[in-house]
């Protein structure tokens, strides 16, 4: 089969599509006739040489998929041949076939085209078990979703929209803040021109916001901490702005703040599978509803995969970018 090789660690021109090896289908998994991969942005940090898939995990990029059951292993129930699916990767999705254990396969939710369904399992698995499962973000409260436009803040404006939660979120530009408005957004701050610490602070009469979901890192981990309400949660899953920084605590103490962080990768398959189920019961009623839709922002053939890592470091996209075999 094909599939993306990251030839060497570095920038988008080390993404070859080579000629590889079909992948073997262990027991309990499922293999995949791969329709569409979703790109995210672990990928390109794993290109770079800093984030090395977790050890068994394929080494070829691609975090989520979605495609065509063509084999099942032994001890798999639930999915047969011909089953149209989508499915959490711990790598891999940027190739004609991937296998994946049973567990973190999900069904395509009605209405939404065999293609599309890549661009929900990572952003739907990431969100749900960060800020509802960890964070226990509930309706009545305020959210703050850092970048906003991107594949994971897109996703987060309607699901916690459709969960009855305010939202807040941060762009760099109006056009990308329009977009959030449109998918739901209450409060939309340009992060260039605002500052977003007092703009949450008028917003909610001086009290904060009470969970913020939060990619960039040190840069913002005090202003983050600012912005919280009393018994307020910052959960962090990237480092855009950084990994070190100076912070005053007694902030934490003073509001009981909780400051979470965690990967999805990482987990174990068990652990995933969890997510998944809870994703598959409460979140995929929200997508056939119609409450929440995929949105993608450019489609391109697996042979463009720099391409696709090009426009995600560039941060002009809004919403998913995807990869075609």
């Amino acid at each position: 089969m094909k599939a993306v090789e990251i030839t060497t660690p570095g920038g988008p021109e080390v993404l070859k599509l080579q000629e590889v090896d079909e992948p073997e289908v262990a027991d309990g998994e499922v293999l995949i006739k791969v329709e569409a991969a979703g790109v995210n942005r672990a990928d390109t940090v794993q290109r770079r040489g800093s984030y090395p898939p977790p050890k068994g995990a394929s080494p070829f990029p691609g975090l989520e998929c979605s495609g065509t059951v063509i084999a099942v292993g032994r001890s798999v129930d639930r999915w047969k041949v011909g089953d149209q699916v989508c499915a959490l990767l711990s790598g891999g999705g940027y190739a004609e076939k991937v296998a994946v254990p049973a567990g973190q396969v999900l069904p395509v939710p009605k209405g939404i085209s065999l293609s599309d369904a890549a661009s929900f399992p990572e952003v739907a698995c990431t969100v749900w078990s960060t800020v509802f499962m960890m964070s226990r973000l509930t309706a009545g409260e305020t959210f703050l979703i850092h970048g906003g436009s991107s594949g994971i803040g897109t996703f987060a404006i309607q699901i916690a929209k459709y969960y009855g939660i305010r939202v807040f979120v941060t762009a760099g530009s109006e056009e990308k803040l329009t977009a959030c408005k449109n998918l739901g957004a209450d409060i939309c701050i340009n992060y260039k021109t605002e500052d977003f610490v007092a703009r949450v602070k008028e917003e909610t009469g001086g009290k904060g916001v009470d969970v913020i979901l939060d990619n960039v890192g040190g840069a913002y981990f005090q202003r983050n901490l600012n912005s919280l309400n009393l018994d307020g949660r910052l959960f962090i899953i990237g480092f855009q702005g950084g990994t070190i920084t100076e912070v005053n605590l007694s902030s934490i103490l003073a509001r009981r703040l909780t400051v979470q962080g965690a990967g999805l990768r990482s987990r174990s398959p068990e652990n995933k599978a969890v997510i998944v189920a809870e994703v598959e019961k409460l979140v995929w009623p929200a997508i056939e509803a119609g409450k929440v839709r995929p949105i993608v922002y450019k489609t391109l053939p697996l042979a463009e995969a720099a391409e696709a890592h090009r426009i995600m470091e560039s941060s002009v996209h809004v919403g998913k970018i995807l990869l075609i075999p």
